[in-house]
């Protein structure tokens, strides 16, 4: 345990980004998993509003994971491991009809 104020209130700091990564690479995985069930729903029924949706969810997640890389909160290689996943996914989906 700490013994001075300055690690404890470090331990303190700790703790609160701690939660903060986890809000953020939680949100990531939750808007990873929607931009997959928005292409299975367009795989089952292609429409123009099935697309838009799956594009409005394709930039929300690229969006967060880059701002995740911006803050350190993922590395910049995982994030760019991370879209790439994503966006073969969801490439392979528009085209295929």
């Amino acid at each position: 345990m700490a013994n001075n104020k300055s690690a404890k209130k470090r331990i303190q700091i700790a703790e609160r980004n701690r939660l903060i990564n986890k809000s953020y690479k939680s949100t990531v995985k939750t808007l990873t998993k929607k931009t997959i069930e928005n292409c299975e729903t367009y795989k089952k029924e292609p429409n123009k509003e099935n697309e838009n949706l799956v594009k409005t969810s394709l930039n929300k997640v690229f969006s967060l994971i880059d701002k995740s890389v911006k803050k350190n909160i993922l590395h910049k290689n995982n994030g760019a491991n991370k879209k790439s996943k994503i966006n073969n996914f969801v490439k392979t989906t528009l085209t295929t009809k």
